[in-house]
């Protein structure tokens, strides 16, 4: 099998996990978010190159996506992540590494964290959950068949400029939704949709544990973001005891795509600044 996503491999917490590296230093774990077709490449390769050349940049596939291993009897959770990150992270020897979460890898960093923030420098979370909030849009992807078209009207819904969304982006995540496969861990990040204009609930870490939380955070969120609202990460700066948050006006849910350049330098700049 052959894909650009397709990287190294390593044995994290039993399970063979594929992963990108790129430079050397600090080492920086850059966790993707959830969806059809997402993998650590998908996420992450177009700002992999500018952080590597400051840190030693990993990009896995986290349990359930893309092409790491995925274990018949698996039961998806958030337990089930943090162990498997747990896994990803000893195997390396990475020590007090820098988390940077994408939605679903913003979650699973802060749920690594609440339990051994000592274990890290500091955290960069992009449209993450938080608390409990409403699901208003994207639930269609609880349903995905896979198809070109399904994937291109699946992704317009996460940029607020659709235009950003390329035929080749598209066709790259369809591809590792064919060869890959897998919808079973996205499912079981989100309730089955009710009824078309039916709400429902979906529960992050409470103020609580993010109370817990002692690492320094950078939090990233896009004004017009569709898919987590802003109010997630409003609620991580009043709670987190460490953290500071920036907002950009006219962006969705892909911070890292939509304001790259802007991304890497305020992810830098944060880094630069930790002990």
């Amino acid at each position: 099998m052959s894909h650009p996503a397709i990287g190294k491999s390593v044995v994290a917490a039993g399970l063979k996990t594929n992963y990108h590296e790129m430079g050397s230093g600090r080492p920086v774990i850059l966790l993707h978010g959830s969806g059809m077709g997402v993998s650590g490449w998908e996420n992450w390769h177009r700002v992999m190159p500018e952080l590597a050349k400051q840190h030693r940049v990993l990009a896995p596939d986290i349990v359930g996506f893309g092409f790491t291993e995925r274990p018949a009897e698996a039961q998806y959770n958030i337990k089930f992540w943090v162990q498997h990150l747990t896994g990803f992270i000893d195997a390396l020897g990475l020590e007090k590494p820098v988390l940077v979460g994408n939605s679903f890898g913003g979650s699973l960093a802060l749920a690594y964290a609440a339990r051994q923030s000592d274990k890290l420098s500091g955290m960069v979370l992009m449209g993450t959950p938080a608390g409990d909030f409403t699901r208003t849009s994207g639930s269609s992807a609880w349903y995905y068949e896979p198809s070109v078209e399904n994937m291109g009207a699946l992704l317009r819904e996460f940029p607020y400029d659709k235009s950003i969304v390329t035929d080749e982006m598209v066709a790259s995540r369809h591809e590792v939704t064919m060869l890959a496969g897998g919808l079973d861990a996205y499912r079981a990040l989100f309730p089955e949709p009710g009824p078309a204009g039916e709400q429902r609930t979906v529960r992050g870490l409470p103020p609580s544990t993010l109370e817990q939380v002692t690492t320094p955070v950078l939090a990233l969120h896009g004004r017009e973001d569709k898919m987590i609202p802003l109010e997630c990460s409003l609620r991580i700066a009043e709670h987190v005891p460490n953290a500071e948050l920036h907002v950009f006006g006219k962006c969705g849910h892909w911070v890292q795509i939509e304001r790259q350049d802007q991304f890497v330098e305020q992810t830098l700049n944060f880094i630069a600044r930790l002990a």
